[in-house]
């Protein structure tokens, strides 16, 4: 008999956001694929015209998924804790009696779940995907979008970032509390584990489960070839939208002081409304850029065929790099900072890595060097998939569930 998982993510096909739920749902499928399970959903929305905790049943590509509809106004604990969510989880469960449930980025659902169903004998597998466990700000970014840089993180070291330290130190503990029921941790690298668990986070019960990226299909190498062939010039493309943490002030700087033109690049608007770049004066920076439209992850292979170079400047020590592994598994070069879990990929070079809070003369070498060379010697790297990860998640419970059976027999 397929043993029955719960899914529970911030956000859920189909109303989907974010990179954490991208995994989660292609996790999911590739689950699903295998036979290997079944899979019921419960996620979250915010929706003023529904009753405040309503549940609203929903179905997309043949998995269930349960929305809690929050209201607007809770309060700080409700945000990490929310004896509601709670309860409507534990009655869910109850109901269903999943075998293991997957927990991913919980933010605004709380992590009260995780009593409820260690009450309920349920077994918990933990993914976390950014620092939300150990930092009320989820990224490790100081107010004024600065990268924090804690290794490991104090609680005491916290008071000039967060508006009320002692309440800043009641959700931590709490979040730490919570963590200890947990059968296992997951991280997407080993560089978040280490963070996390030095901070004192479920300590010797992480286990590094790097993310898998959807591969090329069959026909991007020809699409990629035939671009080229019509329009040689380098092509940069950039996802990280107009913000200081992601690097944009240090792109700009760059590519408005090169001495040349023969290149093009894409900016990916990825906001829900199409506004990330309507500020931006384009025309200061040399070269021919556009704005490329959103895409999921059914047409990713049209952007990453427009391009030929990935820039990737995030200013903050980062638990992975999604965009990464995708473009070197499409043999595009990656341009990136020494910004944590997204330097643990094959190609990554250390002497090539630019230090966060460089300034734009480090980028600007390399783009002068990457447009001198162009595309002869860009290289393709084997990156896992998501029916790898699939695979990984499999082993990684495949012990959880047979210790939770033989303790029912």
């Amino acid at each position: 008999m397929r043993p029955h998982i719960f899914v529970i993510n911030v956000f859920y096909a189909p109303f989907s956001y974010g990179g954490a739920t991208i995994v989660a749902e292609q996790v999911v499928k590739a689950l699903r694929g295998k036979g290997a399970c079944d899979v019921t959903a419960i996620s979250m929305c915010s929706r003023s015209d529904l009753v405040p905790y309503s549940l609203i049943r929903s179905e997309k590509d043949g998995v269930v998924n349960y929305l809690i509809n929050l209201p607007a106004g809770r309060n700080y604990s409700e945000i990490y804790n929310n004896p509601r969510v709670a309860e409507i989880i534990g009655d869910l469960a109850d109901q269903f009696r999943p075998d293991l449930v997957h927990l991913h980025c919980i933010q605004d659902i709380g992590a009260g779940c995780m009593t409820v169903l260690d009450d309920l004998g349920i077994p918990v597998v933990l993914s976390v995907h950014d620092f939300w466990w150990i930092c009320e700000r989820q990224f490790m970014i100081r107010p004024d979008q600065s990268y924090c840089g804690q290794n490991p993180v104090n609680i005491e070291t916290c008071r000039s970032c967060v508006p009320h330290h002692s309440a800043a130190k009641l959700r931590m503990n709490y979040l730490f509390r919570q963590a200890e029921t947990a059968a296992a941790v997951t991280y997407p690298s080993k560089f978040a584990r280490e963070l996390c668990e030095a901070s004192g986070f479920a300590p010797n019960k992480g286990i590094v489960w790097e993310n898998g990226v959807r591969p090329p299909k069959d026909d991007f190498f020809t699409k990629q070839s035939a671009r080229r062939a019509r329009d040689p010039r380098i092509c940069f493309g950039f996802l990280g939208g107009p913000s200081q943490i992601k690097g944009w002030p240090l792109i700009r700087r760059t590519f408005s002081d090169l001495n040349r033109e023969d290149f093009r690049g894409l900016l990916v608007d990825g906001s829900i409304d199409e506004g990330w770049w309507g500020d931006e004066d384009l025309d200061r920076l040399r070269g021919d850029w556009q704005v490329f439209p959103r895409f999921d992850q059914d047409n990713i292979d049209d952007f990453y065929a427009e391009i030929d170079v990935l820039l990737f400047m995030s200013q903050w020590k980062e638990t992975f790099g999604l965009a990464i592994r995708e473009a070197i598994s499409r043999g595009i070069r990656v341009v990136q900072t020494d910004s944590g879990g997204t330097t643990e990929h094959p190609l990554a070079d250390p002497d090539k890595l630019i230090p966060i809070g460089a300034g734009s003369d480090a980028l600007k070498a390399q783009v002068e060097e990457v447009l001198h060379r162009g595309t002869a010697d860009m290289q393709t790297a084997s990156v896992a998939t998501y029916a790898d990860q699939a695979a990984q998640f499999l082993d990684i419970i495949s012990p959880i569930l047979a210790a939770q059976t033989s303790a029912k027999v």
